[in-house]
């Protein structure tokens, strides 16, 4: 279990796919502000002390897939990147606060992605009884 992480009080493996869109799901992350995004958001994973494992731009949505200590949180952690990237790119462009009242929605999705399924998860939990 090599990927496993640990602070005071958990060892964990938690890594999420999250994706989130500029409001009204405009094209507007395009270059130069793609790249800059990029740069952005890998700083300040880095700056929270979780862990980036891969990261994509689309012009109208971001992909993340990251691992996050559960005593951090993912909401906390999206709410953070989400708005020091707002931020920071507004300031940068201004076409982009010209062009939105606000940089992203307010809505993002997360799914969890496991090393095992459900299945075999259940299976273990109920094999746990008869010990």
């Amino acid at each position: 279990m090599k990927d496993m992480r640990s602070n005071n009080n958990v060892v964990y493996i938690c890594r999420y796919h999250v994706v989130f869109c500029p409001k009204y799901r405009r094209k507007v992350l395009t270059p130069p502000i793609d790249e800059r995004l990029k740069t952005i958001l890998t700083e300040q994973i880095e700056r929270w002390g979780q862990d980036l494992i891969e990261l994509e731009v689309m012009p109208d949505h971001v992909h993340l897939l990251v691992g996050c200590d559960p005593q951090f949180g993912i909401h906390r952690l999206v709410k953070l990147l989400k708005g020091h990237s707002s931020h920071a790119l507004r300031a940068e462009f201004p076409a982009l606060k010209r062009r939105l009242p606000s940089l992203w929605t307010n809505s993002y999705f997360v799914s969890t992605v496991g090393g095992v399924t459900l299945e075999t998860l259940n299976r273990y939990v109920e094999s746990q009884k008869g010990r």
